[in-house]
């Protein structure tokens, strides 16, 4: 429990001082009026020189020169799980993904793919009643084989969320100027 707490206290403090540094850099770089009608819906100004997510899941952040690819693509899993994938490379030590997994077809014939989504969804719920917790959200891994090293994983619930985050960190990237998406 106290563990928890200090973790909490320590994401918060990080969090106001990110905000009182951003409110008092003068190098911060601010919204012109004629920006004012142009953020999506989720997405924000954010500390010049940055592009944060705030997600379910956890929170994100990365210098904007530090970014060094951003890249969205579609895997299948398993046979039966489509995985739709933005991921954010940076010259730091990791690689940040964000995603959505969706069964290849619910109303598929193939008996598979039915009985791997039933699974799916009957451990999800299980998991979520006996941890307390939304397992929903939670990242999905297969140890060893979708264990990565220095990966940092994200996963949203839908398609629009990551689409709007693409656009998002896209477009900061590209324009050089900080931004916070976030999604519920």
């Amino acid at each position: 429990m106290l563990k928890k707490s200090m973790g909490l206290l320590f994401s918060l403090s990080l969090v106001c001082a990110v905000s009182l540094n951003a409110q008092d850099n003068p190098d911060s770089k601010k919204d012109t009026p004629a920006d004012a009608g142009k953020d999506k819906a989720g997405e924000a100004a954010g500390p010049a020189r940055f592009w944060q997510a705030k997600l379910t899941g956890g929170h994100y952040m990365v210098a904007l020169d530090h970014i060094a690819a951003v890249s969205r693509h579609k895997y299948l899993l398993d046979g039966s799980l489509i995985v739709d994938e933005v991921t954010v490379d940076s010259t730091g030590q990791a690689l940040a993904r964000f995603y959505v997994i969706s069964p290849v077809s619910s109303d598929s014939p193939s008996a598979t793919v039915k009985q791997s989504v039933k699974s799916v969804t009957d451990l999800l719920e299980k998991g979520s009643e006996r941890l307390g917790v939304d397992t929903s959200t939670m990242v999905v891994k297969k140890y060893p084989e979708t264990t990565h090293a220095r990966t940092i994983e994200y996963r949203m619930m839908e398609e629009k969320d990551l689409t709007a985050l693409f656009a998002s960190v896209r477009n900061a990237w590209e324009t050089g100027r900080g931004r916070i998406f976030s999604s519920k």
